[in-house]
């Protein structure tokens, strides 16, 4: 399981919002080995009097949250991380310095899907990778 939260300037996070997610989903399958139909994205263009951030980054800056099953490798989550800053900026052309991720985990057992708490749901993926 993992639900992303995509945090960024709205004039500029609006017009790729679309293809971000795409390339977050993406990496994530390869990364996590997520299944393709697991994709859980929400998207939250701010105003600029909203979004505070230091002046070396640029009105592209974007916030990535990624809320997770705990279970995965420390090696796992840096070739998320990898995977993302590399794919947003050869495809959107955003620096590494504008992007910002932060990883999320929680036990099965936080979670409450599909009317079950998480560590009873049987899924159709391994998280211990």
């Amino acid at each position: 399981m993992g639900q992303v939260k995509i945090y960024g300037m709205k004039d500029s996070l609006n017009p790729i919002k679309a293809t971000l997610s795409t390339i977050i989903h993406a990496c994530m399958m390869e990364a996590l080995a997520l299944p393709s139909d697991k994709k859980f994205h929400r998207i939250f263009p701010m105003d600029k009097e909203d979004f505070f951030f230091p002046s070396d980054r640029s009105d592209a800056y974007t916030i990535i949250e990624i809320s997770m099953f705990e279970g995965r490798t420390v090696e796992t989550k840096k070739q998320l991380f990898t995977l993302l800053f590399d794919k947003i900026h050869s495809e959107l052309r955003i620096a590494p310095q504008d992007i910002e991720i932060t990883i999320f985990e929680t036990p099965k057992h936080n979670w409450g899907i599909r009317g079950l708490p998480g560590d009873e749901l049987t899924l159709t993926y391994n998280v211990n990778i």
